[in-house]
């Protein structure tokens, strides 16, 4: 995703390595697997009871259960403590689910799972799942909210963890179905992310300087209304139009990841003091 592109050789000059697989070796891993597979239908089972569900067909559900058997063997393999996944369209188009509901599970176990490719996304989604103990989430920077300056909805489609919901529901992926019907888009996880105090990060590469820049700072998830698709909550961040500013002026990608609690100090002295990051933190 063009959107998301980073410098695999920079995160590796800091310790970081990129494990890649193809799309391709995952579904033909996938075609592998037998119907009747006892992981599968113990899958399918977790699966059920991870989240409510909207008409999701079953064989819908055989799809993105196979996909997890799949991936976890391939995290067992590799040892990789986050992934990023190509989320859309190739996998709707030619295998008939989205992944959102699998990479939510992943995530609310702890290994943190990016939508879009975005590896460093996954980074920062990584780093607070080490800060504060609990499951992150991958949001994008999206809508103001009414007129007051420091409030903005934060949303995805949603590979939204579940500890982040207050309420949530397997649905449709209602953009990427548009395209390629919706019958291959079902497996998204829609609700309303819970109130309280977050922190959020960013974490990218800078290839002119050969540098990894962050940035980290806090708010809250309001009770405020709000009508749409997908997982999103409306966030309260001081000073928002200032942080929006920055963000833009120094070209960080529109992805922000987000954990409930309050850890932007404990970011700044890890990546600035420890990892020698170049980080901002904001109002912290």
């Amino acid at each position: 995703f063009n959107t998301v592109r980073y410098s695999e050789k920079i995160l590796e000059a800091h310790g970081i390595s990129v494990e890649v697989v193809d799309l391709s070796e995952i579904l033909g891993r996938i075609g592998r697997l037998y119907d009747t597979d006892g992981r599968v239908h113990d899958r399918i089972a977790l699966i059920r009871e991870y989240q409510p569900m909207m008409n999701v067909p079953e064989a819908s559900l055989l799809k993105m259960a196979k996909l997890a058997v799949v991936l976890d063997e391939w995290i067992e393999e590799t040892g990789v403590v986050a992934t990023a996944m190509q989320c859309w369209t190739s996998i709707e188009e030619f295998y008939g689910v989205a992944p959102c509901t699998v990479m939510s599970m992943m995530s609310n176990r702890l290994l943190p799972s990016a939508c879009e490719v975005d590896i460093t996304g996954a980074i920062g989604m990584y780093a607070l799942t080490l800060a504060t103990g609990v499951p992150a989430a991958l949001l994008d920077w999206n809508n103001n909210y009414g007129e007051d300056p420091d409030k903005c909805v934060l949303f995805h489609c949603s590979n939204v963890p579940k500890a982040c919901f207050s309420h949530m529901q397997m649905g449709c992926q209602d953009i990427v179905g548009s395209t390629v019907g919706f019958e291959n888009a079902h497996g998204t996880c829609v609700g309303r992310i819970k109130p309280g105090p977050f922190t959020f990060a960013r974490v990218s590469t800078d290839d002119l300087s050969g540098r990894i820049r962050a940035y980290a700072g806090e708010g809250e998830f309001t009770e405020d209304p709000l009508e749409t698709f997908g997982g999103a909550g409306v966030a309260h961040i001081p000073d928002l139009q200032r942080l929006l500013h920055s963000l833009c002026a120094n070209g960080f990608e529109h992805h922000v990841a987000i954990a409930h609690a309050r850890v932007a100090r404990a970011l700044g002295e890890a990546m600035g003091n420890y990892l020698g990051w170049d980080i901002q933190l904001h109002n912290a």
